[in-house]
């Protein structure tokens, strides 16, 4: 269990550092209605700001490590309490991304996909909490308007944090690639996967394969957009349905959001699974040196 305090020690160092210097999160758009479209700034270390979303990825980072602490400060060889939570959640996960990566693949990155899905499932539902999102001040603006700022917001609902998310994937998948393939394996993996060709059927090969790799490539870089995008879009417009059925009838703004609550519930385990998931069959595409992987084959799990 040692393992898991490292790794949830290096997301507290990693992602939110990562989240706040991604892009800035002022708040300069009046809105009346929904949550705004930025995190609010609530304080300054220096040149880094802090916002509203990232103080929420500190809570619950925070309760994690708690938790891992409680749970392996006395472990014990018949585990009972959080220590069994513990270990059936680590090897749940363990045998699930077992089956998508492999044995040899797994016990080199599950440190890093358990961290992800367990740090974006437990900040989506952190921020279904009574009070986020809705707690918060009135502040003056530089046209004398009043803005509402809330003290917290959902950390996913904030698009400098899952791109923060995106890009350490990014960089840990080159990490990999390289590693797994070489610096040359690793362009011939993308524009020369193979041929036994010869002649000139050869040298249309290599053409073809050239077009193949740079499609290839654009489809590479734009993973990490992709990815950002789809968890923000998801925790944000969930988070603005919950707000907009709590004021459609007032007087009855805590029954209608019920059902929504539950949804949202589902969709931010559904979510972490998502990023989890592609995260994951991205690097084994990668870093597989199964014949049976090709271009056609990658972009239909792009896809």
């Amino acid at each position: 269990m040692r393992f898991i305090k490292v790794i949830l020690i290096w997301l507290a160092l990693a992602i939110v550092p990562v989240a706040g210097w991604c892009g800035e999160s002022a708040s300069g758009e009046a809105s009346e209605h929904g949550l705004p479209s930025k995190a609010v700034i609530v304080f300054n270390l220096g040149p880094l700001a802090i916002t509203n979303s990232m103080v929420v990825t500190m809570l619950v980072t925070l309760g994690i490590v708690v938790f891992a602490q409680l749970a392996t400060r006395k472990v014990q060889s018949v585990p009972s309490g959080l220590q069994n939570f513990a270990e059936w959640m680590v090897e749940s996960l363990y045998g699930f991304l077992g089956e998508i990566l492999g044995d040899k693949l797994v016990k080199k990155t599950f440190w890093f996909f358990a961290t992800i899905f367990l740090f974006i499932l437990f900040t989506n539902w952190f921020g279904l909490i009574p009070g986020i999102g809705t707690v918060g001040w009135n502040a003056l603006m530089s046209d004398g308007s009043h803005e509402f700022h809330p003290w917290l917001r959902g950390g996913n609902a904030d698009l400098n944090m899952t791109s923060a998310l995106a890009i350490l994937f990014f960089f840990m998948w080159v990490v990999w690639a390289v590693q797994a393939n070489g610096p040359v394996g690793f362009f011939k993996h993308i524009f020369a996967p193979g041929s036994d060709s010869t002649g000139v059927m050869k040298w249309f090969m290599v053409a073809i394969f050239l077009f193949v790799g740079v499609l290839e490539t654009l489809s590479i870089l734009f993973r990490p957009v992709s990815l950002s995008f789809r968890l923000f879009g998801n925790i944000f417009a969930g988070e603005n349905v919950l707000e907009a059925m709590m004021n459609i009838v007032p007087w009855l703004g805590w029954l209608i959001p019920l059902p929504f609550y539950f949804l949202e519930i589902l969709v931010g385990l559904v979510q972490a699974l998502v990023f989890m998931l592609l995260t994951a069959v991205f690097t084994q595409l990668i870093c597989s040196h199964d014949e049976g992987h090709s271009h056609g084959e990658g972009h239909a799990h792009d896809h």
